[in-house]
């Protein structure tokens, strides 16, 4: 079992602490497989076909290939189900995945016969999702996470609860550098005890409110909301009906907004009371009762740029091989965010407390940063059959490990580029698709894709420490993505409408807070896995000329 101390990786806390994680920049990573309904039916596995309105996101070889303008839309209706343990949850959305034009300018020259312009809006990722799930039986707690992290994360030793209290003069959310997470929970107000904690300094430690016969229930909820769009420039060509080329500029717009509440109700859990007995150490567990939350709310919110280069040949009238690569969308983001923490603590069925804290005295926080998305790289192979097949073939380097978080000069965090580097490596996108022209006006099409998953096994194993800043001790990530696709296609003279259906499967891996995994041993976190299908039907409908 590896064993990561905390001290070693936050270094750099002063300045992680007002910035995304590595796990929050993957999340923003992804893409999903959107576009024209074309593009969809085929499972995307167009990077060696080209010719249509998406292949600006994917290989921008594909403009090369038109010999006429191209003008479309695309809308879709998607249907999610998530389920987290026995719970699940469905909502219905309407959304425009692709509006795009492609422009052909002939030059009657048989080195160069056209050379091609295009703009495109694509939808890249919808965040919309909402689940909501429970854990019977939880081995520890947050609260002992919590307590477990203040102690650890200080390079320059153990903090003290000192470095948690507000003064005139001291401001522990940006004067000090202990874990917001732990300044929340720590010295929360109420009417009849002033000062109470969800973790506590008893007898020299930091103590969380899970023990010895501590026992417990746990809560979480997860409502994401938001998108990534990318707006195209491409220009593309075609040398001698062999060797088509392109390139692409890409502008993105990301926002990206949260809400995540994590609770737990504990028997004989470790809380303050009044019991003289226990004057010299305030913490009790005989027959006390504790219901505590922590809710984080998160709005996030960027601009991007980013460069497509990519090539498609053409050997034989039957054969098609494509590669294109990407390079990082460059980020420059805004966070607002805020928590309150709140706590309920019982003794003999009687009501002791009740404490509410908000982060920043009650106020959201908001802070400027730069990310970088992975690079990719793309190799196709597709086989024209006839007059009437096409099969075709992509597969999808996604090098994960490369992306970075730094301020908002552009200056990357050491630190967090290691946990990049320690938690993720590279996933691999498979995609396959088919089209089978049944007369000039109607064709058939299908497709499969599959994505393998970004984290390292130590990290699905839960071998390490995962390190999270800001206020949300909780971090996902997917292990798997199909997509199971068909569709119909429609042409009449100019006139093109095509339809598409997309069966999505995501299986993801929520987890509440990291595994507590250091040199006195093994503590289990609360984790649940996370499945998603998504049924989504969409239209597109487009003109040649």
């Amino acid at each position: 079992m590896k064993k990561k101390v905390f001290a070693l990786l936050l270094c750099g806390l002063p300045l992680m602490i007002n910035a995304q994680d590595a796990f929050d920049v993957l999340q923003m990573s992804q893409t999903e497989l959107r576009g024209t309904s074309r593009f969809q039916s085929m499972a995307g596995a167009f990077g060696a076909l080209g010719g249509d309105l998406s292949t600006l996101t994917q290989n921008p070889a594909g403009i090369g290939v038109y010999r006429s303008s191209d003008l479309g839309i695309t809308m879709s209706v998607d249907c999610n189900s998530v389920k987290a343990g026995v719970d699940k949850m469905k909502e219905t959305r309407f959304n425009i995945n692709n509006v795009g034009y492609v422009g052909a300018i002939r030059l009657n020259s048989e080195t160069v016969p056209n050379l091609n312009f295009g703009f495109t809006y694509n939808r890249l990722q919808s965040f919309n999702r909402h689940y909501v799930g429970g854990v019977a039986d939880i081995p520890t707690s947050m609260s002992n996470f919590i307590a477990d992290e203040f102690v650890n994360v200080n390079p320059n030793g153990p903090f003290t609860d000192a470095d948690l209290y507000w003064t005139d003069d001291f401001n522990p959310y940006f004067d000090g550098n202990a874990p917001w997470a732990a300044v929340t929970t720590f010295d929360m107000p109420t009417k009849t005890y002033g000062y109470v904690g969800i973790i506590n300094a008893n007898d020299g430690y930091m103590q969380g409110l899970f023990g010895d016969a501590t026992t417990g229930n746990a809560y979480y909820e997860v409502d994401e909301r938001g998108h990534a769009d990318e707006y195209n420039i491409g220009f593309g060509g075609n040398v001698a009906n062999k060797l088509y080329f392109g390139l692409d500029f890409g502008i993105l717009d990301l926002d990206y907004r949260s809400f995540q509440a994590y609770e737990e109700d504990l028997t004989n859990a470790y809380v303050m009371t009044d019991d003289e007995d226990l004057y010299q150490s305030p913490i009790s567990n005989h027959n006390t009762r504790a219901d505590w939350g922590l809710y984080n709310y998160l709005h996030s919110e960027g601009t991007g740029v980013n460069f497509k280069l990519g090539l498609i040949w053409r050997p034989t009238q039957a054969l098609r091989i494509g590669a294109a690569f990407h390079t990082p969308t460059f980020y420059d983001m805004r966070d607002t965010y805020y928590v309150e923490a709140s706590l309920k603590a019982y003794q003999d069925g009687n009501q002791l407390y009740s404490a509410t804290k908000g982060s920043n005295d009650g106020y959201d926080y908001s802070s400027n940063y730069t990310i970088s998305t992975p690079w990719r790289f793309m190799g196709s192979v597709a086989g024209v059959i006839g007059t009437q097949g096409i099969i075709s073939l992509d597969y999808e380097y996604v090098a994960n490990q490369t992306m970075r978080i730094g301020d908002d000069r552009g200056n990357n965090y050491p630190d967090v580029t290691y946990n990049v580097k320690d938690y993720f490596k590279p996933s691999h996108i498979i995609r396959l698709g088919a089209e089978y022209r049944v007369n000039p006006s109607w064709s058939l099409r299908a497709g499969y894709s599959y994505k393998t998953t970004q984290v390292k096994k130590g990290v699905d194993d839960y071998d390490y420490n995962i390190i999270t800043v800001g206020t949300n001790p909780t971090y996902q990530y997917d292990n798997t993505v199909q997509n199971i696709t068909c569709g119909v296609g429609y042409r009449y003279k100019s006139f093109y409408s095509d339809v598409a259906y997309v069966h999505n499967i995501r299986e993801s891996v929520y987890n509440a807070f990291s595994p507590i995994n250091d040199e006195y041993g093994y503590e289990p976190n609360v984790s649940a896995d996370v499945k998603n299908n998504n049924n989504r039907i969409s239209l597109t409908l487009g003109m040649r000329f």
